[in-house]
Order: structure tokens, then sequence, then C-alpha cells
């Protein structure tokens, strides 16, 4: 099956073939924007979903949707590793074992480092990073015994810290760090660890970003009508997937982010500053 999706005035065709029916796919955080997508796209080519979220209601809505027995949802709190043990633990259960993790789930935050509390980074950096880490943990022995997929849902601020963001970019570079690091031990068990950064796309993450005292700014500053939808992002995503790619960076934007912080860091650091700051306050 081929799906085409609107790039810019652009059709891009995103193909999805048989390569996830049957598979058991889990997506941490698949109530709302990429989390949302993927599951939406990974239900309709015959795949086996299991993912979670906070919300009872976003959770009810989505079994609502998808009223069927290839759809397990749960209440998960992903800073928990009980609650991520239970999760990992009720979908082998109810499918047998697990093919395919995406840790996506995540929360940024935005403040600058003088005004925030220690709160808003413990909390960005349980669930962005331990979150990750008990997902795939719990999920490890089942996932090599199906020489499956681990992926993780980065940024590009796990390639470039991003003022107002310390917290957010701190735990990126972890996950990302973390993912290189089993990649290589998982080498010989033949599981594939990717990891995606999806760059500016329109998603809930910057509405429900922390503020300095660790609470949801429930808005955003940055016009996200132009940014690449969910949509879009998931299904490259899924195609890295089949492809078994190392990782991927999306958009131009994205992209060029992190070439210029590889090749030339003291304009990256210039060009962040003016994207960033307006007067001297922070204004994205």
């Amino acid at each position: 099956m081929v799906a085409y999706f609107k790039v810019g005035l652009l059709y891009e065709p995103i193909i999805m073939d048989s390569y996830f029916k049957g598979k058991v796919v889990v997506v941490t955080g698949g109530t709302d924007g990429i989390g949302k997508a993927l599951v939406d796209a990974l239900l309709k080519v015959g795949a086996k979903v299991a993912t979670c979220g906070r919300h009872h209601d976003k959770l009810y809505r989505l079994q609502s949707e998808y009223p069927s027995a290839y759809l397990h949802t749960m209440i998960t709190d992903v800073s928990s590793e009980n609650d991520c043990r239970r999760f990992i633990e009720t979908t082998i259960k109810n499918f047998g074992g697990i093919d395919i993790l995406i840790n996506n789930a995540g929360i940024s935050m935005r403040a600058l480092l003088k005004d925030a509390g220690m709160e808003v980074m413990k909390k960005v950096m349980d669930v962005n990073f331990y979150g990750t880490v008990y997902c795939t943990k719990y999920a490890l022995d089942s996932i090599i015994d199906r020489k499956g997929t681990i992926v993780g849902v980065s940024s590009i601020a796990g390639y470039r810290g991003l003022p107002g963001r310390s917290g957010y970019s701190a735990s990126k570079f972890a996950v990302q760090g973390w993912l290189e690091a089993i990649k290589t031990e998982l080498m010989a068990e033949g599981v594939h660890v990717m990891w995606v950064c999806p760059g500016f796309t329109a998603s809930n993450i910057r509405n429900a970003a922390l503020n300095q005292d660790a609470l949801s700014h429930g808005e955003t500053p940055m016009d996200e009508t132009k940014m690449m939808t969910a949509e879009v992002c998931a299904g490259y995503i899924l195609q890295a997937i089949r492809k078994k790619k190392r990782t991927l960076v999306l958009t131009f934007t994205g992209k060029r982010t992190v070439l210029l912080n590889k090749f030339f860091p003291k304009l990256a650091d210039k060009l962040a500053y003016k994207f960033f700051f307006k007067n001297g306050k922070l204004v994205k």
C-alpha cells in the first residue's frame, strides 16, 4: 500500500507494505501528535498495537475509534518504573511478545535556567530519559527473542542544545547516547536500534511544555501551521524502521541545524540566539 502525504506543495509517497502486518508494536504516548499518528497508521496496515498515556479519556476515545482486539491500551506514566513494567507485561500477555518498541512519550520545557526550578528539570528527565530506559528494559527479552527493533523519538535538541530548553536538551542528549550504547551491545543479538529527530513538527508537545514551575504552558509561541504534520512524520518514521536506518533527521531546518552545529558550532550559537531571543528575552 502506498499513502501520499502532503509536504509543502509536494506529495511524497510513504510506502506501507506488509512489513508491519501482524507485528506487535508498542508506541508510548500514543494519544496525541506523532504517537497518535503512528498508532493510526500501524492499525490500518494490520499491526497489533499497544499504547499508553496518562489520560483515561484520551485512551477511551482511542479505543472507541478502534474497537479491535489488535489494540491494547493502558493508563501509564512513563516516569514510573512500575507503570512501565505493568504496561509492557500486559502487552506481552495480550499479544505474546513485542516486535517493535517506539519510545515516543515525551515532554518539553520552556524556561531559562536562572528562572527554572529543579522540579522541571527532574520531571523532563524522568519522562524523556527514564521512561525510555524503563520501557526498553522490560521489553528487551522479548525484543531479543524476536530480533526486533527499538526506536527512540528524540529531537534536534539531542544534537544541539537549545536555549530555554536546557532540561529538554539534556534529556534528549541522554536518550541518544544511551541508545547508541545499547545499539552496539545488541548488534550480535540481531536487534535493530535507531533514533528519530522530527525537527519542528506540528504536535501537542509545545502546548504541553512545562514552564519554570513545572506546569503546562498551554500554548506555543511557534506557528505550527507551517510545520510538518504528525501524519507525515509518522510515515517517515515507519519507513525508516522498515529500512532499518540508524538515525532519521527530518525537516530542512533540522538537517541544517545538525550540520551547522557539527561543522560551524560558533555560527550555530549565534543563529540559535537570534532565533530564540529578541532584545535579550526568550521569545520562542
